[in-house]
């Protein structure tokens, strides 16, 4: 039997995540955290039924990508700038925050300046993925807590992606350049791309907009072209992916092209998962790995309490702040990637890598716990979440 073909592979995180996913949800847990138990229990740390993680880990991207675009299909852009204006401040003063006080974590651990500050920087962002999956469709897409969760996240993302630039040497010198000439690259990014939508997949959706495979083939080909693009540019896939899908939001078959997109999302998305769980290694030191599971725990709540009062400088209702630093408490999967950037840098210690990526692990999980205890997700089979 041929253990390392890709058809076997996705045929055990299939049939693994049908199975834990019914017993979850039976035992009325987050299927979310079936799909990580699963990776840890089949990858390489576990049974190593699948030893080598690395391809899926990049398929398992595409969910992402597929996310993003979809988010971007029902924003409209004049909404999204404004609020951009709104939350940059808090964005940024608040991963200031969440850096600092990583990098604290860090010292007190024992571990050299150098891997502390790549902590730091690491842990300082919210997850785009875990935070939007659980966000009701309706409510992502219609109502301010969507609205204002997206555009927290995607300035994170723009964060992170700088980081990244200046871990791994790029032009680390003339940080403020630097950004500035992202965003000028999102700017022309956003620019072709709606000159594109205009003059080249609107006429072509109007004419062969009775052929569904067309229109399903045409809308994804447009996804991946600006999720690849905007890669080549220095930014991120999500990034190119979101713009895909703002550009494209004007067009009466958006919502059709959602619906179409769906499935395939969630199918990577679970990919993604899995890959969460299978990287982790729990072969660290003891202390180190309490410690780092200890962190991730009291970090969920206290970013969601240093949001709530952020949000108030927004001017946010009581409720809506609360639901909004919930939702926003875990770490991110930027900080997985910032972690392998800085790990093939030589910056970050091996122990240094395995701490974020436990604190991250330990983080989605009491996260999305208590998200789907408290909150409405389109994941839980609790129908009154209290």
């Amino acid at each position: 039997m041929n253990l390392d073909s890709i058809v076997f592979e996705l045929s055990v995180i299939a049939v693994g995540a049908a199975v834990l996913g019914t017993l979850f949800l039976y035992a009325k847990q987050p299927i979310i955290i079936a799909y990580i138990t699963l990776g840890i229990v089949v990858g390489p740390s576990g049974l190593a039924l699948i030893t080598r993680t690395d391809h899926i880990e990049q398929i398992s991207h595409i969910g992402v990508i597929l996310l993003l675009f979809l988010i971007g299909l029902n924003l409209q852009p004049a909404k999204l700038i404004r609020l951009f204006r709104k939350t940059s401040l808090l964005t940024f003063v608040t991963s200031v925050f969440f850096g600092g006080l990583s990098l604290l974590f860090a010292l007190l651990l024992g571990l050299d300046v150098r891997s502390s500050v790549v902590i730091g920087a690491a842990m300082m962002f919210s997850s785009t993925v875990v935070g939007l999956k659980l966000i009701p469709i309706i409510t992502l897409h219609h109502r301010r807590t969507g609205e204002v969760m997206t555009s927290v996240l995607l300035l994170q993302d723009m964060l992170a992606i700088l980081v990244i630039l200046f871990i791994t040497g790029e032009n680390s010198d003339h940080v403020l350049v630097t950004f500035a000439f992202l965003a000028g690259k999102l700017v022309l990014l956003g620019l072709f791309a709606f000159l594109g939508v205009r003059f080249v997949m609107i006429p072509l959706l109007k004419k062969f907009d009775v052929v569904q495979e067309y229109t399903f083939l045409a809308t994804l080909a447009w996804c991946l072209l600006w999720a690849e693009t905007a890669h080549i540019l220095g930014l991120s896939y999500e990034l190119g992916a979101f713009v895909a899908g703002i550009s494209i939001a004007s067009c009466k078959v958006a919502l059709v092209i959602a619906e179409h997109l769906k499935p395939l999302r969630e199918f990577f998305l679970i990919l993604f998962f899995f890959a969460v769980g299978a990287r982790l290694d729990l072969r660290l030191d003891p202390y180190l790995l309490l410690s780092a599971i200890a962190f991730g725990v009291i970090l969920v709540p206290l970013k969601a309490a240093v949001f709530r009062l952020a949000f108030r400088s927004t001017g946010e209702s009581s409720d809506l702040r609360k639901e909004l630093g919930v939702r926003l408490g875990q770490s991110s999967e930027f900080s997985l990637l910032v972690a392998f950037s800085a790990l093939s840098a030589g910056v970050l210690s091996d122990k240094g890598a395995m701490v974020i990526q436990v604190t991250t692990i330990v983080t989605f999980i009491t996260s999305t716990y208590w998200v789907v205890h408290r909150y409405p997700t389109p994941i839980s089979n609790n129908p009154s979440p209290r």
